[in-house]
């Protein structure tokens, strides 16, 4: 399940990024974050499928669309996600081909589908953010406020860090900018999270998932300050990006690990009720 949240994360920033640079005439990062989107949106629509134990129960859950329930709204985000992403990256890619001149329909096509994931990109993002949090699991569910920031600030680490390794240096300035950006929010959003849930945000702070979450802390500030005066240093880029990608999976892993404590000590369900309870008029 972590490595499914980090691969729709990057998925849906990469989107986003694509359309950018797309937009503003940066044709390389466009490419490599189109096939990074497309790559992590069907990785991640794999991972989920094997998480639910038999394949078709993915599909069974696009059957009928409930708004009112985050898991058959996020199954259809991450599968309009997949789809779109697979699209654009394939008609991107269809235009090394020698033929690719009498294309022009094919290109129109993919830039659609590219623009078109500028919408499903965000929510895929951040849709897991609220699918865990509207769970009974107490370190999940008393976090909602904090979640969506902690995955969005994660998400565009992970994504800027894979489009810096995979786009030429001059070309990743705006992938750089986007890591830096994600790894303050990530922090920051941690670290109000941590702060507001008091009791209820120890296991993010002990055990596993503490050891976790602060090895992620230490990845994610270290990557994004060297994002953000890495220039054109090939050196600097790489260490960049392979710590702010290891960051993003050590978030992942520590809030799921959180999760799992809180769920296991009957104690960070009771007390909060309990001070509910005596706060009440």
């Amino acid at each position: 399940m972590p490595t499914y949240l980090y691969l729709g994360g990057m998925s849906g920033v990469s989107s986003s990024m694509a359309v950018m640079a797309r937009l503003t005439g940066n044709p390389r990062l466009a490419r490599s974050a189109r096939l990074a989107a497309a790559v992590g949106a069907s990785a991640g629509a794999a991972l989920l499928a094997a998480e639910l134990g038999r394949p078709e129960r993915f599909l069974n859950m696009l059957r009928v669309f409930k708004p009112t329930s985050p898991m058959s709204v996020g199954s259809w985000i991450l599968a309009a996600q997949s789809g779109l992403s697979a699209a654009a990256a394939s008609a991107d890619l269809a235009e090394l081909l020698p033929a690719a001149k009498d294309m022009a329909l094919l290109a129109t096509a993919g830039d659609a589908a590219l623009l078109a994931t500028g919408l499903t990109g965000p929510l895929t993002a951040t849709y897991t953010a609220v699918l865990i949090a509207d769970t009974a699991v107490p370190a999940w569910h008393e976090a909602y406020r904090e979640l969506p920031f902690l995955f969005a600030g994660s998400a565009m680490a992970a994504a800027g860090a894979v489009a810096m390794l995979a786009t030429p240096r001059a070309q990743a300035g705006p992938a750089r900018a986007v890591a830096a950006l994600g790894a303050a929010l990530e922090t920051a959003a941690g670290t109000v999270m941590e702060r507001r849930l008091g009791m209820v945000g120890r296991p993010y702070r002990e055990g596993r998932a503490g050891r976790l979450m602060g090895t992620a802390r230490l990845l994610t500030a270290g990557g994004g300050l060297l994002a953000a005066v890495a220039g054109r240093s090939r050196v600097l880029t790489a260490l960049s990006g392979l710590a702010l990608t290891a960051g993003s999976l050590c978030t992942r892993f520590g809030v799921l690990e959180a999760g799992r404590a809180s769920a296991a000590d009957p104690a960070y369900t009771i007390v909060p009720q309990r001070e509910r309870l005596d706060a009440a008029p």
